[in-house]
């Protein structure tokens, strides 16, 4: 039990990557329909715009975590210019994500009847687009933001 703690918080392997950044998009994925529904429900914001917010909110969020905890750390890599190629990957799996998002809560509004559901629907669309955009920006992440550890594969004994 105690290797596979070392290899899921220490290993470079492709495996234990995505699952750190899975585990970080489930963090940020609930930070994000938090900062929804408060802007939306308690300050009464519009429900795009509040995804709007929520959506920067969490990518910022995101490339903080995914620097220390998902790709290794600050040993490589310059910090502004990770940060600027994050913010260009995941706003391009943020639009992808915005546009699921929509689509998602128009069919709600057309085909659904007010209630309970209704409420729950932005969840729906929320977590739905998240899944579209997490293999979009963890390809890409590993790609084009934190490739300095591409290759290195290395395994925890």
């Amino acid at each position: 039990m105690k290797r596979l703690i070392r290899l899921y918080f220490h290993s470079h392997s492709r495996q234990a990557q995505f699952l750190r950044f899975a585990t970080v998009g489930i963090k940020i994925s609930l930070m994000d329909a938090g900062i929804l529904y408060s802007l939306h429900h308690f300050l009464d914001v519009n429900l795009y715009l509040s995804r709007v917010f929520s959506l920067g909110s969490s990518i910022m969020a995101g490339y903080l975590l995914n620097r220390y905890f998902t790709f290794g750390g600050n040993e490589r890599g310059c910090f502004y210019r990770q940060m600027a190629g994050h913010f260009g990957v995941h706003l391009t799996g943020g639009v992808l994500n915005y546009g699921v998002f929509s689509a998602i809560v128009a069919v709600g509004h057309s085909f659904l009847h007010p209630g309970v559901l209704m409420t729950a629907w932005p969840l729906v669309a929320l977590w739905i687009g998240g899944l579209v955009g997490l293999s979009f920006n963890f390809i890409l992440s590993k790609r084009l933001v934190f490739r300095h550890l591409v290759g290195n594969a290395e395994t925890i004994p």
